[in-house]
């Protein structure tokens, strides 16, 4: 690490980050879609579509190759995928979706759906997220920071390393898949280490951390800021400091994914006794899509040349039913084709075998020549009861601003969209551990969301009736989560909650005698 910290002050680039910097979206992107095609064309699904057809397609016009790749595959999200491909690969068959046997499984958070989903995840979407994390290492080389931080521990909390194996495939959380494999050049550096990254009980391990917490040196830490939040606040807790930097005085950065930070920040920067530098990701358990590449901005960039194509749905009621659905004939357009400004579902083809895949997430470009990107929400995270339209970005900023108003440590929230008479309100549940009107909230964030949202103050004119605010300990989301044995690692609170998932809630609060 010495090594490469002096490389990171020399500003030493990897080929593909400099690649990617200096070339035009639309060519790396082709060029990733015809490596794919080509790797793949000998599979199951390479044969049923006749990748060999599409791969002709690259020796005419710019543009006909994705003409012919759109005519020849359908759109697919989970469930489809799933019964037609994905479910062999479960049952060991080799050459699939993607060459070779599939040995590992990710269990992704299911927030959209009511059961995790087992995602593929091949040894060359390993590698791939491995280069991926490299590469935004090497960018840590555009920021001031000291030589020496990158020889300090680095704390990744993430799921178990101890895979469940049922004798044919492994599964877990992906950041236990890929932490088991991390490089033997980090592994000296990486905390909590090999036999507390083990532990399959959530709370024994946050508690084995707080144990260690005081003999590591640690300068970077890494994951889903609700759970690293109440790792510091124990460890704060357990030692009897004022903050995180009496422990750990080197800790100047914080990557963070899986959510809006914003809503955390205010709490969190409460344990800090100076500011991070923070780092925003995009690694979902279908790949490592993007990463804060660039000082002074909240966009992250789209990685276009390391085994990820990328497809972009307007997301509009053309495309998209009022549960958030693909519609058959929705619109898809390739990267030099999107505007920014404007909100789309992402479609993606990977190296672990998703072809045109709906991965549920909602991006806006900010910087279309440099693939700047934000997550605006998901497809299925939005209230659209009466034409409100509600996004989670509406949602992540009004909580942000009605925290930072009433100087509040708000650390969870989601909503629900319910009956109200003939017409429709929408009840908040709201995870704070001091007490607070739930009116004076209700009238804050529907005072926001009016300025954030034009639909959304329309609607409050007419069928859009109440806003409703229960508040509710923190702690109450979290038993939650565990129940759904969803507790830890990358798994995080949905913001919006629907079907199954919000009477599973609703009956939840009722079993705890929690009054709303």
């Amino acid at each position: 690490m010495a090594i490469i910290s002096t490389l990171l002050k020399k500003g030493i680039r990897l080929r593909e980050s400099l690649e990617q910097e200096y070339s035009h979206p639309l060519e790396l992107q082709r060029q990733e879609l015809k490596k794919l095609l080509i790797q793949a064309a000998d599979t199951e699904i390479g044969r049923k579509y006749d990748f060999a057809k599409i791969l002709k397609s690259f020796r005419k016009g710019e543009g006909d190759f994705y003409e012919m790749y759109k005519a020849q595959l359908p759109i697919y999200d989970y469930n489809r995928i799933h019964e037609e491909w994905w479910y062999k690969l479960l049952e060991g068959k080799p050459n699939v979706t993607w060459p070779g046997p599939v040995r590992h499984f990710a269990l992704s958070s299911g927030t959209s759906g009511a059961t995790s989903k087992f995602i593929p995840i091949t040894r060359d979407m390993v590698k791939a997220i491995r280069r991926t994390g490299v590469r935004q290492i090497l960018s840590l080389s555009k920021y001031d920071l000291p030589a020496s931080l990158l020889t300090k521990g680095i704390l990744m909390l993430g799921g178990s390393t101890d895979l469940e194996f049922n004798g044919t495939y492994f599964s877990g959380d992906l950041s236990g898949i890929t932490t088991g494999r991390l490089p033997i050049w980090f592994q000296r550096f990486y905390k909590p280490g090999k036999k507390i990254s083990r532990s399959k009980n959530w709370g024994d391990k946050l508690d084995q951390i707080v144990e260690k917490a005081k003999s590591w040196d640690i300068g970077i830490i890494v994951g889903v800021p609700a759970w690293l939040q109440i790792l510091i606040e124990k460890i704060i807790e357990r030692y009897k400091v004022k903050n995180i930097h009496e422990i750990w005085p080197n800790l100047q950065i914080f990557v963070h994914g899986g959510v809006s930070f914003e809503p955390y920040k205010k709490g969190f920067e409460k344990l800090l006794g100076r500011p991070l530098l923070y780092l925003e990701t995009y690694l979902a358990s279908e790949g490592f899509l993007a990463f804060q590449a660039l000082p002074n901005r909240k966009s992250m960039r789209l990685v276009l040349n390391n085994g990820i194509f990328h497809e972009f749905v307007p997301f509009t009621e053309d495309n998209f039913d009022e549960e958030g659905n693909i519609k058959a004939d929705a619109k898809t357009l390739k990267i030099d084709e999107v505007e920014e400004g404007k909100d789309y579902a992402l479609l993606i083809s990977t190296c672990a075998g998703a072809w045109r895949y709906l991965i549920g997430d909602v991006v806006r470009f900010v910087s279309k020549e440099e693939s700047e990107i934000i997550i605006s929400g998901r497809t299925k995270h939005f209230l659209s009861l009466c034409g409100e339209h509600l996004s989670v970005d509406n949602m992540n900023k009004a909580i942000e601003l009605t925290a930072e108003e009433h100087d509040l440590n708000i650390r969870e929230f989601t909503v629900i969209g319910v009956p109200h008479g003939t017409l429709f309100a929408h009840h908040w549940f709201i995870g704070l551990d001091a007490a607070m009107d739930s009116q004076v909230l209700s009238d804050t964030i529907d005072r926001y969301l009016k300025v954030l949202n034009d639909d959304y103050a329309v609607e409050r004119n007419h069928a859009l009736r109440e806003v409703i605010v229960s508040v509710i300990p923190s702690a109450v989301f979290y038993e939650w989560l565990k129940e759904q044995g969803k507790e830890g690692g990358s798994y995080k609170f949905p913001r919006v909650l629907k079907g199954e998932k919000a009477a599973n809630w609703q009956a939840f609060l009722s079993s705890r005698d929690i009054k709303l």
